[in-house]
Order: structure tokens, then C-alpha cells, then sequence
């Protein structure tokens, strides 16, 4: 029988910085939650807003696959193996951290605000080789349908990393009811929603509200007009 998680928007810790206010579906910083530590290999989930010409510093991170994904605005990113790039709604960028990389990431411009997904994700190999890349998916994506922007497969559709995680985005201009099947029997969906509102397994949801199923092999997903819906397949044991 399939299990499932609930995480309404309304229950995710906040941060407030001023230049940044970031909402956190699991525990991050100095926001604890036993029961919400993670969903399988997914670690972390921020819904992240910085203000104007503002950013994050230099740090480090280290062992750890690294997703964001702008959803208004552009980042500007720059690490310590040299790249520069601007990040821009309907892109993804990933980071493999491995054995340990700087970065840097501001809001590109100084009049608007920028909001971006930070998702980070254990890795199936550790001390890898650090690496970036990005991708613009936006172009490719088919309305009323899911499109694959993330696998662990370079020569997969999207983007890469070193974890049997696969990331679908779907935007809707008509209510479809799709069955998304898992990769791996040994894998759970997490439903991050964007906009709009959906149903998952019975289960409504509206905007920002996150819900985890796995012990399963199909999942319908209702989504309505308008919606906007991030899908997550990770490996619950890893």
C-alpha cells in the first residue's frame, strides 16, 4: 500500500534576512524538525526570494548534488572552478560539490527581486570530481504534459547528477490528468507545486505545498489549469 507525506506551504519554516527571505520545506540552518529532516535522498527544499543586487557570499559546500532553479529574475553565479554564468527563469543549473567547491550567487539585477528552488540532494558517490552545468529547459517544454529536466544519465534528457533521481516540470493550460510512473520500485515522488493547484492520489494541493509518495508504482496527478508542478523521483534508501 502506497505511504505518503504531507507538507502544507502554511507548515514550512521561514527565514527572514531582509535581503533574503527563504521558506524551507525541511530543516535547514537553524530550523530543526526531526520529522522533517528529509524525503529519501532529497535534503533540502527553499523557496528563496532575494532582493535586488543582493546575493550569498563565497562558501563552500562539499559531497552534495546542488539544483537551483530560478522561477522569476536571474542569478548571477560564479565558483571556484571558474565559471560564470547567469541563471534566468526557465533554466535549471546543477552542481555536483564532491570533493568541495566555493560559489557565489547574486541577484543579477539591482530593481527586482529574483526567487529561485535551492534543492540539494545526497549523492550516490562521494568525493567526485566537482562539477557545473546548466540548461534551458523552457523551450522544450510540451503544455499539459511533464518534461524530464534532470536524470542521472549525461546522455539522459536535462541536466545530470550522481544520484538515480530523475526531475520532471510541467506547466498546464487545461485541467490533464497524467499517470507518472516510477523509475525504480525502490523510489518515492515528491510533488512540489509552483502555481496553481493539483491532485495527487486523491490528495489536493495548492501552490507551494509539497507531498511525498512512494511503496507504489503508479501516481496519478491531476493537475488544474494554470498549474505549475515539479516532480522529485528519489531513492528513499540510499
Amino acid at each position: 500500500m502506497a505511504q505518503s507525506i504531507l507538507h502544507l506551504a502554511s507548515t514550512r519554516d521561514k527565514s527572514d534576512f531582509g535581503w533574503l527571505k527563504s521558506a524551507h520545506t525541511f530543516s535547514f540552518g537553524k530550523h530543526y524538525n526531526p520529522e522533517r529532516i528529509n524525503f529519501g535522498a532529497l535534503r533540502v527544499l527553499n523557496d528563496d526570494t532575494v532582493s535586488g543586487g543582493m546575493g550569498f557570499g563565497e562558501h563552500p559546500h562539499d559531497n552534495m548534488e546542488i539544483i537551483s532553479i530560478p522561477l522569476s529574475g536571474a542569478l548571477k553565479h560564479e565558483d571556484s572552478m571558474g565559471n560564470i554564468a547567469i541563471i534566468e527563469e526557465g533554466e535549471i543549473q546543477v552542481m555536483s560539490a564532491g570533493t568541495g567547491i566555493y560559489h557565489k550567487e547574486f541577484n543579477k539585477n539591482h530593481q527586482e527581486t529574483v526567487q529561485f528552488l535551492q534543492i540539494w540532494l545526497f549523492p550516490n558517490q562521494r568525493n567526485v570530481t566537482p562539477r557545473y552545468q546548466q540548461l534551458k529547459y523552457s523551450e522544450r517544454l510540451t503544455p499539459n504534459t511533464f518534461t524530464q529536466v534532470l536524470s542521472p544519465d549525461a546522455n539522459d534528457e536535462g541536466v545530470w547528477i550522481h544520484q538515480n533521481a530523475w526531475f520532471n516540470i510541467g506547466k498546464f493550460d487545461a485541467e490533464t490528468t497524467v499517470s507518472y510512473p516510477l523509475k525504480n520500485k525502490d523510489n518515492g515522488l515528491y510533488v512540489f507545486v509552483i502555481n496553481g493547484s493539483t491532485i495527487v492520489e486523491g490528495q489536493e494541493l495548492h501552490a507551494r505545498d509539497g507531498y511525498g509518495v512512494w511503496e507504489t508504482e503508479n501516481i496519478s496527478i491531476t493537475a488544474s489549469a494554470g498549474a505549475e508542478i515539479l516532480l522529485m523521483e528519489v531513492p528513499m534508501n540510499f
